[in-house]
């Protein structure tokens, strides 16, 4: 009998997604993005205003990932992560159909789904590709259905929240599917590269700190003095 915990399912590979999708977008707006404790079961993923990205997924299982994205939700992000960025406020869009908004929020799937990915190769031992994600901005009368030929796909919708508390949702679609552990292995270590050149630099400074030459005490100079001069 296999042991339920060495089985990884579709909702197990949602929580990961979902755990990308925070993490990606708290740490790089420099605020809190969370997403719900409740998964919901849908027919099928829709592109909904106001503004829609996608992407397709394909390699150990198929896919698709859309999230949509209120304007107060994308606009909150976008100006988050450009000032996060060092760009003054004064030079951002205010409107979520601006061109730079749907750039910056297509950037930040990719990142999503790049850190996904590489989470997925690892615990997984697999190897997934995704398509470059596709921003579209949708006006309140049009929904989108995007069809995945996937045979019996499992889709599921998650939503999320600002920490101004302005909501978006992510869906996803994948081909029915398990992963079950055979044998026992180790995933390669993670490491965030921020805390490795934090490290680095408080190592070269206690080095540097070491190697510096004693500093005399002006007393100590004095001393050195009469004693040359024999006083």
């Amino acid at each position: 009998m296999v042991n339920p915990a060495s089985v990884v399912t579709n909702d197990d590979i949602l929580l990961k997604l979902c755990h990308s999708v925070s993490h990606v977008l708290s740490s790089t707006s420099g605020s809190q993005i969370s997403h719900a404790g409740m998964v919901q079961s849908i027919s099928r993923t829709r592109l909904k205003p106001d503004l829609g990205c996608f992407s397709i997924f394909d390699g150990g299982f198929s896919g698709l990932v859309v999230i949509n994205f209120s304007a107060a939700a994308a606009i909150e992000i976008y100006r988050k992560y450009m000032v996060n960025m060092g760009m003054p406020e004064s030079e951002l869009a205010f409107t979520h159909t601006s061109d730079d908004v749907s750039n910056v929020m297509g950037e930040l799937m990719n990142q999503i789904l790049g850190d996904f990915i590489n989470k997925i190769s690892k615990e997984l031992q697999t190897s997934i590709s995704q398509s470059q994600p596709k921003m579209l901005t949708i006006n309140k009368e049009l929904t989108i259905s995007v069809d995945t030929n996937l045979d019996d796909a499992v889709v599921r919708r998650v939503s999320f929240k600002t920490e101004n508390n302005h909501t978006f949702y992510l869906e996803f679609a994948m081909d029915k599917t398990e992963f079950i552990r055979s044998v026992d292995f180790e995933m390669d270590e993670e490491f965030d590269p921020d805390s490795l050149l934090e490290a680095h630099s408080i190592q070269t400074r206690v080095t540097t700190s070491s190697n510096k030459p004693a500093v005399k005490s002006t007393d100590d100079d004095a001393g050195d003095l009469l004693d040359e001069l024999g006083l």
